[in-house]
């Protein structure tokens, strides 16, 4: 879907008021629009939040959408998978030369999953795609572990062109 007036509220509620009674239907839409990518896929991975960010929403939406997609999917998800390794300041309002800049490096697959990554294909989960940057830093330290492919899906992604938030 395309992140615009009408998908906003949704996507902002997901985020920031606890609005997880969506999850289910969300899964569903990301299991029909990645049918094709989850066929061959090893593990859903999740973008991650950094510790900080995950203590204030109690709660990571991109790991929620990967838990219920993996229940739809039976492919397994790997919740924690990735970790920040710095906390990075928001994204929006940033260009995309300064959103690479600000995630460059921020993600490294856990050690304890080293060995699953290695060989695998991974399909990162996100909530939006804007510009791409989170997702490959995201993409960048899986390969990086080993990874030989890594797809990505979204919930919703902000057209080309449109301002950045």
């Amino acid at each position: 879907m395309l992140y615009d007036d009408g998908s906003r509220d949704l996507i902002l509620h997901l985020k920031h008021a606890d609005a997880l009674a969506g999850i289910p239907v969300m899964a569903r839409w990301l299991q029909r629009a990645g049918a094709e990518t989850l066929t061959d896929a090893d593990f859903l991975v999740p973008v991650p939040l950094h510790w900080t960010r995950l203590f204030m929403r109690r709660y990571n939406q991109s790991a929620e959408l990967a838990r219920a997609l993996a229940r739809l999917s039976k492919v397994r998800a790997l919740p924690d998978g990735l970790h920040r390794t710095r906390r990075t300041p928001s994204q929006g309002g940033l260009s995309r030369q300064r959103r690479q800049a600000n995630v460059h490096d921020a993600f490294a697959v856990k050690d304890r999953y080293r060995e699953r990554i290695n060989g695998a294909s991974i399909v990162l989960i996100d909530d939006v795609i804007t510009t791409g940057a989170t997702l490959e830093a995201c993409g960048d330290a899986l390969l990086a572990a080993g990874a030989t492919k890594v797809t990505a899906l979204t919930l919703a992604r902000v057209p080309r062109g449109a301002a950045l938030s």
